[in-house]
């Protein structure tokens, strides 16, 4: 299943749940509507966590290698922005009067991948401050 296909989803679920809470009138209903809302979204959550476990013990370097290679590119791409441009500048200009500039990587978009593929997103941090961290 496709990103695109689980954010479709995503969306029609939080439409429904829109709509039955517009028609819901007393709490009770309310409660198991929303509870119901909670089940469907636990259920998405749930496959497509089955589907990473097979995509990560498929021998195909194509399909278990996707997160490795694209947390290589975020790191690399973090290595440059962080290490190697300033270092680099630095010398050029201290050493070779080096007037130019360098190349700049735009790192909002290779920190996010690469904090939401390690998992140091908010989210521990909002579950621990809940107490129900592991």
């Amino acid at each position: 299943m496709s990103l695109l296909g689980l954010e479709a989803i995503g969306g029609i679920v939080k439409t429904v749940g829109d709509i039955a809470g517009d028609l819901v009138t007393t709490d009770k209903e309310r409660m198991s509507a929303e509870l119901e809302s909670y089940k469907a979204e636990s259920d998405r959550m749930a496959g497509q966590i089955e589907i990473n476990k097979i995509e990560a013990a498929s021998s195909s370097l194509f399909v278990a290698g996707g997160r490795p290679a694209v947390m290589w590119i975020c790191a690399l791409a973090l290595s440059y922005a962080a290490l190697i441009e300033p270092v680099a500048r630095f010398v050029a200009k201290v050493c070779f009067a080096y007037a130019g500039d360098f190349p700049v990587i735009d790192t909002d978009i290779t920190l996010q991948v690469l904090l939401g593929l390690l998992g140091l997103g908010t989210l521990r941090t909002a579950e621990k401050f809940k107490g129900v961290a592991r």
